[in-house]
């Protein structure tokens, strides 16, 4: 086995239901130890595209292509019984609402311990042990253990969510939208701490955010999709730095600025249009429509991932014209509002 093998290969995944496409041939590599940033605007298909990483896509969905861990378990079309023994042992998912992942029925700490026990085959008096360190590790104290999810703030609850769904330390955790109910402090609290136990394990993380702040601060990677294909994939800070698709362009043109800008209004800039609808047949570049740039070759031909730059960073970006976009690509947005 290779060190340089990934932990996790995607190939040509493509998620449809009743034919209608909503994940078009997505491919990329994740690494041991890596964190991996799946962005974009809502409807791009970054968390179908997660779950489908744990076997978990909605049962109409009919999925192709590969995603294969490393050693060569195959997920897609994995049966249950084998998607079972990897949940939590090599796979793990952080959900978007921890109230609803959680049972309202029990204490969080005896959720946690029967994970454990499950996971490691320890006796309950071992099993209550681990999860009451567990829930320390995440910032829960020992004295919460018997608390019901409800009794926890938001903050706690997402905590206690990490602690259960590292318990196996698994060599994948997947975090779907893990900070979207929390405030901004809450929510560096959390990532940081899904980093710490990252970097405990040497798991690797994918995180799945709208977020590009989160991205800049937390991910050595980033995917950028649209309308459930790439658009844009590299180290985190160089893309979001120096964007080459005009997609990734806009979306960072449409955030605040940190301070007021001198001689213009309030109203924020953001991208004309509206993404299409999941499904609909794709007929060129699909951001072509929103486009400030886009041309007639933009609008027959679906452009595919091309590497650009060094080849070591692995940067890739779907555009007909990535090789003579204007460095100041953002302004073209800006300018536009």
């Amino acid at each position: 086995m290779s060190a340089d093998e990934p932990l996790l290969s995607v190939r040509d995944l493509r998620i449809s239901f009743d034919g209608a496409e909503a994940v078009r041939g997505l491919s990329f590599d994740v690494h041991a130890g890596e964190v991996l940033a799946l962005a974009g605007e809502s409807g791009a298909g970054k968390s179908l595209t997660a779950r489908a990483l744990l076997g978990l896509v909605p049962r109409d969905a009919v999925v192709r292509g590969t995603v294969r861990l490393r050693g060569g378990t195959e997920l897609v079309g994995a049966k249950p019984r084998t998607l079972a023994a990897l949940w939590g042992r090599r796979v793990a998912l952080v959900p978007q609402d921890a109230l609803s992942a959680l049972s309202p029925v029990h204490p969080v700490g005896d959720q946690i311990a029967a994970a454990v026990r499950s996971l490691r085959g320890v006796s309950r008096r071992e099993a209550r042990a681990r999860a009451a360190a567990a829930l320390d590790r995440v910032g829960v104290p020992a004295a919460r253990c018997g608390a019901y999810p409800h009794e926890l703030s938001g903050g706690m609850r997402q905590r206690a969510v990490v602690a259960l769904a590292t318990a196996g330390d698994p060599d994948l955790v997947v975090a779907d939208e893990p900070t979207t109910a929390l405030d901004p402090d809450l929510r560096d609290q959390v990532l940081r701490l899904l980093a710490e136990r990252q970097e405990e394990t040497g798991a690797a993380l994918v995180l799945v955010t709208h977020d590009l702040a989160a991205v800049r601060d937390h991910a050595d990677r980033v995917l950028v999709l649209y309308a459930g294909r790439h658009a844009e994939s590299g180290p985190a800070a160089p893309v979001l730095d120096h964007p080459r698709a005009p997609y990734t362009a806009g979306l960072l043109a449409s955030l605040p600025p940190a301070a007021p800008v001198p001689g213009r209004g309030r109203r924020l800039p953001a991208i004309g249009g509206v993404p299409p609808a999941p499904g609909e047949p794709a007929v060129g570049c699909a951001f072509a429509p929103r486009c400030p740039l886009a041309e007639d070759r933009c609008r027959a031909d679906v452009p595919g991932p091309r590497r650009v730059g060094a080849a070591a960073e692995r940067r890739e970006v779907s555009c007909h014209r990535s090789a003579d976009l204007p460095g100041a690509l953002g302004e073209l947005f800006r300018e536009a509002v």
